[in-house]
């Protein structure tokens, strides 16, 4: 390259250059050689506009356009060309709409090759009425018209309509090329017609288009979609060379179909074979580990990721973002928040959506509040997220206000919203707040309630008590009662000790669901509560005839960035005895201070002191004696536990956050549970 820029060239040379400059991608260069030009011819305009573009700088083409119609000079087609190309890649329809104009007005409305770059500049826009219109004023049509008006419907989410241009466009006597095909498959991917793109892979195989690496990606595609997985992969492995897209469709395909071990041996031969990894492969991977529940499989691979000298961009940290969550680590979370601001991501709606989501689950609703307070812009989705998030740690007078905010923003609630706001009612016992938005739905909204909603205000209702009303209303629902419904009432009259109600209840789940073990243990500990063992014992057998078995307590805290599991009665734990003498500890001041176990909990027909070593064995507080004994400077215990929270344990655990002055956290099946100076955030009503 030269280290001047050279000076008085006649136009064909200076054209010359301005080439050499513009293909090296010098376009600091290429301006100041063209802006030394007296009269720069449309040569010199063109280049220039298309190598803007095909830079990455789409918007700062179409100024130099400007510039051009600004200094009077006429533009040819070529021009034309090369700012609709700008305007297709930078979809700025006003542009567009000025370009097609420009067209009209310097006579080459009947232009062929303009017009399809129009139609396809219309179609990146996706603006289906310009293409058409653009379509419909050619007076001949090539396979380029046809083939960029296909690719308009696709782009527009008219996968149906694209089928059927594709139809006239045979019937039309015209046939299909490598870029047509290419553009249609995704068509029948989109709407999962396997036959249509079967018919398409029969003309590729008729045709010899089979090895074309994008039309070959694009049949993996499709029958991955179509979840002909097999298909989908002999395809792939006919292929005669692959491009990366295609090796990113194949191992999504996998993780897709559930099949991680395929997908992950796919990402080995990738490896084995050379195949560089791109942004795309590695989000894909760790997407799909997440998909399919190997959430400590995404973080390696993000570990992976980076080594290689890839940092994470917005969709990287939208999906490992719920391996956080789902492995309740705060600290890996906070990390990731940290790479968020650094790298500017915090105007990333869903980034930071995903990340007022993990700092809910992870029992931090006020950092979740202060995300989302920072938020630049928020959707629907944000919204929802923390509705739902004051909802799981049950500040219903909360999510109430919140919802009142997004109407007020102008942001229209769908069915989730109001999913989030009964929940929150229920867990608050709001219950004519819960029946005035419930009642709200269609009458203001327009959402139509469905069978989550219906089960939500049962849970609103026999949360509070009115048990009977809960039971007119599954009764009076206009859709069929769900088992969630069913189980809401279930679950109240565990609570409130309604036997009758209990029995009604639990049949018709034994119905409904007849493999849940969940509602044969909530009627067995209806009938022990009442006393009634025998009927307790008669559906513990109906549970062990039917092969059914109860799903064990289980509770995990992570310490040290490693997470510690309990079951009921474990002692499998190298600190077992260091534990075991912290309970009895605990036990014995309690006692002294007037506390007696509360042995209702224990659901078999033992003795006095036989129920009190069983409460002592339950998994949550193992893990809450195993987290204070491994502080380490850390303010507080985090403990989450699959099933409900014992009676008997949500009262240890007071004793131990007012006695230590430590703040525990519990997040149970149901809700969250803040322990601070003896106090529970759900004042004893979960």
């Amino acid at each position: 390259m030269l280290s001047k820029l050279p000076t008085n060239l006649p136009p064909h040379l200076a054209l010359k250059f301005i080439k050499i400059y513009s293909n090296s991608g010098d376009l600091r260069r290429a301006r100041q050689l063209f802006d030394k030009i007296p009269e720069p011819d449309l040569k010199s305009w063109t280049v220039l506009i298309a190598a803007y573009t095909k830079e990455g700088f789409p918007k700062e083409a179409i100024k130099i356009y400007t510039e051009l119609r600004d200094r009077n000079f006429r533009p040819d087609k070529f021009v034309l060309l090369s700012v609709a190309k700008a305007c297709a890649t930078s979809r700025d329809l006003i542009k567009a709409n000025e370009i097609r104009e420009d067209v009209i007005k310097y006579g080459f409305r009947s232009d062929l090759l303009l017009g399809n770059a129009l139609v396809d500049m219309y179609g990146k826009c996706r603006n289906l009425e310009g293409a058409r219109k653009v379509f419909d004023n050619l007076q001949v049509k090539d396979v380029i018209s046809w083939t960029s008006l296909c690719s308009c419907y696709v782009n527009c989410g008219m996968p149906r309509e694209a089928l059927r241009v594709f139809s006239d466009m045979g019937l039309n006597g015209m046939r299909p090329n490598s870029v047509s095909l290419s553009s249609i498959l995704p068509a029948c991917s989109d709407l999962k017609y396997l036959n249509p793109g079967r018919e398409v892979h029969a003309f590729v195989v008729k045709n010899g288009d089979g090895e074309n690496v994008f039309v070959s990606s694009a049949l993996v595609d499709m029958y991955a979609s179509c979840s002909c997985i097999s298909q989908a992969q002999l395809v792939f492995d006919n292929m005669p060379q692959r491009d990366i897209v295609s090796w990113n469709v194949i191992i999504t395909a996998h993780f897709a179909n559930g099949e991680s071990e395929k997908a992950l041996s796919l990402l080995n031969r990738m490896r084995t074979e050379g195949v560089k990894l791109n942004y795309a492969s590695w989000n894909c991977i760790i997407g799909g580990c997440m998909q399919n529940g190997q959430t400590q499989q995404a973080l390696e691979i993000l570990g992976k990721m980076q080594e290689s000298g890839f940092k994470p961009n917005q969709i990287t940290i939208t999906s490992v973002l719920p391996a956080c969550t789902h492995l309740e680590s705060l600290r890996g979370g906070k990390e990731i928040h940290g790479y968020i601001f650094r790298h500017w991501f915090i105007e990333d709606i869903t980034a930071t959506t995903a990340l007022v989501y993990m700092y809910a689950k992870s029992g931090e609703l006020q950092l979740s509040h202060r995300v989302f307070d920072m938020m630049p812009r928020r959707d629907m989705v944000a919204w929802n997220t923390i509705i739902i998030a004051n909802s799981m740690h049950g500040n219903g007078d909360k999510a109430l206000s919140l919802f009142n905010e997004m109407i007020n923003s102008g942001i229209k609630p769908n069915s989730v919203t109001f999913t989030g706001i009964l929940s929150g009612c229920s867990h608050s016992k709001l219950v004519d707040e819960g029946l005035s938005a419930f009642y709200s739905m269609s009458r203001e909204h327009g959402v139509k309630p469905d069978a989550e909603h219906y089960s939500c205000m049962v849970d609103v209702l026999g949360r509070a008590g009115r048990l009977e009303e809960a039971y007119r209303f599954i009764q009076e629902m206009p859709i069929e009662p769900s088992a969630s419904a069913w189980g809401a009432l279930l679950g109240a009259c565990r609570v409130y000790k309604n036997v009758d109600l209990g029995r009604i209840a639990a049949k018709c789940l034994f119905d409904i669901e007849p493999l849940n073990p969940g509602n044969y243990v909530l009627l067995s500990n209806i009938l022990v509560a009442a006393k009634l063992w025998g009927e307790a014992s008669e559906t513990r057998k109906l549970m062990r005839d039917r092969g059914i078995k109860k799903v064990p307590g289980c509770s995990w805290v992570q310490v040290r960035n490693k997470v510690h599991t309990f079951v009921v009665g474990d002692k499998s734990n190298d600190h077992n005895n260091e534990i075991r003498r912290f309970l009895v500890c605990v036990g014995e001041k309690m006692r002294l201070a007037g506390y007696l176990p509360n042995t209702d909990f224990v659901l078999q027909d033992l003795d006095q002191e036989e129920k009190e070593d069983t409460l002592c064995n339950h998994s949550e507080k193992l893990a809450v004696a195993f987290g204070i004994l491994n502080l380490n400077g850390e303010s507080s215990v985090r403990v989450f536990k699959n099933l409900r929270i014992c009676g008997d344990c949500h009262t240890v655990i007071k004793f131990i956050a007012k006695s230590l002055g430590v703040p525990i956290i519990v997040r149970d099946s149901l809700r969250f549970h803040h322990f601070r100076d003896g106090f529970c955030s759900c004042n004893d009503f979960w």
